[in-house]
């Protein structure tokens, strides 16, 4: 029964993965609807003939690791506790210690270092694609260093979570989904308040935007749209990516506007300044504070089918699954396979709700800017360093766009240049 189940999850795998690159590389129709045609949403426009074949190439191979990677997971963690590995993890950390909280740490790093070693294949090439089409410029030993450094960082985060999760499984077997739920949310506020000036500092270095007529400039859209702002900071990243973003990050005192310095150095200042408008828009309309509530909401009701799967499952196949009891630390591997599973069922929900608040942002900076000239050359040249696709697959859009396509943000900039010049 072990081996046919094993059989079956592979060949799942393979056939969802056979699905997406039908469905990417012979299925799914990027060209522009004709009434596009030829406007400065046609990337025919703005990107030469080699661009246009590459930014296609790049974003059907992208989306083709991101459409494996997450299965690939759930597969993992499903085999680890089909073959034993998850029930060897747990006696190799009992033979190593005598003390529960040691055994739990010495479970996870031993999960944590297969995890590693399962997934850094396809990490690498998707580093390796991404030098290859030029977007990436950073070297192996730093990407390598940034691994590690998300390594540790989870390691660390789920030493923390998973010895409370599952003493509260062992108090209550019926309740502790909302107990450990009612925990996250203070530590989910903690961590998004160290996130700016802790965490973010790990992989680059932070600091205050060096051209101060531009920052003078920002300032002065932030009082307008009564901002509290005293600075704008700037981080190093043209040493590992060829692409542009600015984003806000952080809550409270630590709220961060942040510009990478490869947008700084490929858009003019009329540019930026609509890029820094959007970014205000999340902090005036508090986009970050009703993501926190969205996700907090999310993560209930994840953790409570979460609960109600687990028990189902060790009910049905706990044999196979060599899981006596859900408080085991044994279940561990099913916990995350679950959690996974529900969060990308959950993507194309959050992510749409997401795309309503980039496009709220997009107006407000508009309307802020009044510059569509600006705003349009800008999506334009993050379409052309990110070889990012115009008009995305509709499965693409749903599952990975956290934000409009760029046909979609470019064609109504190009609606109220219209408005303004008949004005």
């Amino acid at each position: 029964m072990v081996r046919k189940m094993g059989v079956y999850a592979v060949l799942a795998f393979c056939l969802f993965g056979l699905f997406f690159y039908w469905y990417l590389f012979y299925f799914a129709d990027t060209k522009l609807p004709f009434e596009y045609e030829g406007s400065k949403a046609d990337p025919a426009t703005f990107l030469n003939g080699r661009e246009l074949m590459l930014s296609e190439e790049y974003s059907k191979i992208r989306n083709l690791l991101f459409f494996l990677s997450t299965p690939f997971e759930w597969l993992f963690y499903f085999l680890l506790l089909l073959f034993g590995f998850s029930k060897a993890f747990k006696r190799w950390a009992e033979s190593s210690s005598k003390y529960k909280f040691l055994q739990t740490a010495i479970y996870l790093i031993w999960l944590s270092f297969f995890a590693f070693l399962a997934t850094f294949p396809l990490n690498y090439i998707s580093y390796t694609l991404s030098k290859t089409y030029h977007i990436s410029t950073q070297s192996f030993p730093s990407w390598m260093k940034d691994e590690l450094i998300d390594f540790w960082l989870n390691y660390g985060t789920w030493l923390i979570i998973v010895p409370v999760l599952y003493w509260l499984m062992k108090k209550s077997s019926k309740r502790w989904w909302l107990y450990g739920w009612l925990l996250s949310i203070p530590f989910t506020l903690f961590m998004m308040f160290l996130q700016p000036v802790v965490i973010d500092p790990l992989y680059n270095d932070f600091y205050q935007l060096k051209n101060k007529e531009l920052e003078t400039k920002i300032l002065a859209i932030a009082e307008k749209a009564d901002i509290p702002a005293q600075h704008v900071f700037e981080v190093n990243m043209a040493d590992k990516t060829n692409s542009l973003n600015a984003y806000v990050t952080g809550i409270g005192s630590n709220a961060r506007i942040v510009l990478w310095d490869t947008t700084l150095n490929r858009l003019n200042d009329n540019q930026i300044l609509f890029i820094m408008a959007h970014e205000m828009c999340h902090y005036v309309e508090k986009h970050i504070y009703f993501g926190i509530g969205g996700y907090l909401l999310l993560s209930l009701l994840g953790l409570y089918l979460t609960y109600r799967l687990m028990n189902w499952a060790t009910k049905r196949w706990g044999k196979e699954l060599k899981i006596t009891d859900v408080a085991d630390i044994r279940s561990l591997p099913l916990f995350f396979m679950i959690l996974s599973m529900l969060m990308f069922a959950a993507s194309p929900f959050t992510n749409f709700a997401s795309r309503y608040q980039e496009t709220r942002a997009d107006k407000y900076a508009i309307e802020m800017t009044k510059n569509p000239e600006a705003a349009i050359a800008s999506f334009q040249e993050l379409s052309r360093s990110g070889l990012s696709q115009v008009n995305p697959p509709f499965l693409v859009k749903i599952f990975r766009y956290t934000h409009p396509s760029m046909l979609d943000r470019i064609s109504k900039l190009e609606e109220y240049e219209i408005k303004l010049k008949n004005k």
